[in-house]
């Protein structure tokens, strides 16, 4: 269910979709990212009521912004203090920024998850999972169903096995933290060195840089970012042979398959490119 539009809907200035009647979203309260006098006032206003949390814990549709010091702790005391649930929507999370997601790296336990994109290896594939007592209301052992045609797809499953293999095997989120650390390292020094004010953002390997003063920590601070210069930065970099994704709104992700080189040449042309900024 679609309450509030994502980076591309952003982009256009469309606060949310199409499509979707306002009945949907009802019974769904939309809370900034990182308030906690927010979540608090929410849940006194609608004590007994609140089903659960669900969010991103490092938000990827409208940037990139960490969750402050404490913010997913004060989360998970809450919803277990109110009998809610604490959903993570891992989709760009999920074994990206830490071989256990999100949960891994700051060291919370939701009572449902939400996987995606990364765990097909490449295929289309997404998948759900928590807490035994949580679960076992899904048919066939509870009221709940849930199926589709291309559930548990041979094909997809084999390639997502695979992925997660290799990941489980391999170095490769301590190689990919090295490489974001570079490339952040790298953005910031060329801003710096072209008078910009830029703030780079980053877990692991998924980053975002945003042209402002201060560090962003939700929808509202990322709104303020300057995004006309965003898009000269877009096309002077497309025009360097570097594409990023076309919107102020969207997380940078590195792979495996960048090297040293890819991140060093992307330094340079940043750098080229901020001082026509």
């Amino acid at each position: 269910m679609l309450v509030k539009a994502g980076s591309g809907a952003l982009t256009c200035g469309n606060p949310d979709s199409g499509g979707v009647p306002t009945e949907f979203t009802a019974h769904t309260i939309v809370l900034p990212f990182n308030d906690r006098e927010a979540v608090e006032q929410a849940f006194a206003a609608n004590a007994g009521q609140v089903a659960g949390i669900i969010l991103e814990p490092v938000p990827g549709n409208a940037g990139v912004y960490l969750p402050r010091e404490g913010y997913l702790e004060f989360l998970r005391e809450i919803t277990a203090a109110n009998g809610s649930l604490l959903i993570f929507d891992e989709v760009m999370t999920g074994f990206r920024v830490s071989l256990g997601g999100a949960q891994e790296r700051f060291g919370i336990t939701p009572d449902l998850s939400c996987f995606g994109k990364i765990i097909g290896g490449g295929l289309p594939v997404g998948a759900f999972g928590g807490r035994a007592e949580v679960m076992d209301v899904l048919a066939p052992d509870g009221p709940v169903y849930q199926a589709g045609t291309l559930s548990g797809n041979p094909l997809a499953m084999a390639a997502g096995l695979a992925a997660l293999e290799e990941l489980k095997n391999g170095a490769v989120h301590e190689q990919l933290e090295d490489k974001g650390a570079k490339l952040e390292a790298g953005l910031n020094a060329a801003a710096e060195k072209a008078g910009i004010p830029v703030i780079t953002q980053r877990a692991g390997s998924m980053s975002c840089l945003f042209f402002a003063e201060q560090p962003v920590h939700n929808l509202a601070e990322a709104m303020q970012a300057d995004r006309e210069r965003f898009k000269k930065y877009f096309h002077g970099m497309l025009a360097e042979g570097v594409y990023l994704a076309p919107s102020a709104f969207e997380a940078a992700f590195l792979s495996a398959a960048h090297t040293d080189a890819d991140i060093d040449a992307t330094i340079a042309a940043a750098e080229k490119v901020m001082a026509t900024l």
